[in-house]
């Protein structure tokens, strides 16, 4: 009796050792690319609620034809009297027979492939002579953020907000350890005056910044959080800046300030200007800075698989 042969399990120690050795933005830049040509599916995710609130789980879904693969990643959110719990783990599958190929931790790979969408968002939008980079927030997900796009542009100034980030010296020893140009900001006005680029990279269900108070035109780019109807910036302020997205098909229904912006200040979903399969294939307008531009990103499981996928072949090949 033929047995199939077993999936490859790839921990956290194991994936955040091979994403070393992975040009993560690539990969996505070649997924959305497919996308854009009909080689790939993003389904809409699917939020699953825990009785008596208990919490919830996404599951981000994903098919990458022209690899032969498709899968998904289930990310719980799980209340707890304190710090909610939240993990994610990714099942990779073959095309070709239907069996399991991979089952990796998704926690760093999630960390990885978000601030990946972000840098290649930021590398399609940002104007080319941006110069000033700021960005709220300080934990792993921020400092991801900074790899990515730390050699997009010639950064002359780079500055870095959180909260409670000026009262941990460790923290600040790590950002400045990260990159030399960082410089901690005292509050978010401070950080954000006159940036060119804001990368919004918090967990926070409610608004952290308003471009009301910006000095000059920005991209702000927004990750928000799993929670219902979370949003980095005011719903009020859609209407007034040219927005993108990772994928238009299915981000707008998610996405907390587009869907209270839909119902309660008359923005219309097909004001999204473009999204990534856009910009990956040339098929939209880049912004052109007489306003503010917004880049929203909730994470698809397409970007799971694609990464998985690129997981899958480096674990193949030492094999």
């Amino acid at each position: 009796m033929n047995t199939a042969p077993a999936p490859l399990i790839a921990d956290a120690a194991t994936v955040r050792a091979l994403l070393a050795r992975l040009d993560v933005r690539k990969v996505l830049q070649d997924a959305f690319h497919a996308l854009g040509h009909d080689q790939a599916i993003q389904p809409p995710q699917t939020l699953t609620l825990f009785p008596q609130d208990a919490g919830d789980f996404i599951t981000y879904q994903g098919v990458l034809a022209h690899a032969g693969v498709f899968g998904a990643k289930l990310s719980p959110y799980i209340a707890t009297p304190g710090k909610p719990v939240i993990t994610a783990w990714t099942m990779l599958m073959s095309m070709q027979t239907g069996l399991p190929l991979l089952l990796c931790d998704a926690g760093q790979l999630t960390t990885e492939r978000t601030a990946g969408t972000t840098a290649l968002a930021v590398d399609y939008l940002a104007a080319p002579t941006a110069s000033r980079l700021a960005i709220i927030g300080s934990g792993a997900v921020a400092q991801a953020h900074l790899r990515h796009v730390a050699k997009l542009r010639a950064w002359s100034h780079i500055s870095v907000y959180s909260p409670t980030l000026a009262e941990h010296a460790d923290q600040q020893a790590n950002w400045h350890a990260l990159d030399s140009r960082v410089e901690i900001a005292a509050n978010t006005e401070h950080c954000v005056r006159d940036a060119d680029v804001i990368m919004l990279c918090t967990s926070s269900g409610t608004p952290v910044l308003d471009p009301a108070d910006l000095t000059r035109p920005a991209l702000i780019t927004s990750i928000s959080t799993n929670v219902v109807r979370a949003h980095e910036i005011p719903p009020a302020a859609l209407p007034g800046m040219a927005v993108y997205c990772d994928y238009k098909r299915t981000t707008p229904a998610s996405a907390g300030e587009m869907v209270v912006a839909a119902d309660r200040y008359n923005w219309s979903t097909s004001n999204v200007i473009g999204d990534l399969a856009d910009l990956a294939n040339r098929r939209c307008a880049l912004p052109d800075y007489k306003k503010h531009a917004f880049f929203r990103s909730i994470g698809l499981g397409l970007e799971d698989i694609a990464i998985a996928h690129a997981l899958y072949q480096v674990l193949q090949a030492g094999q």
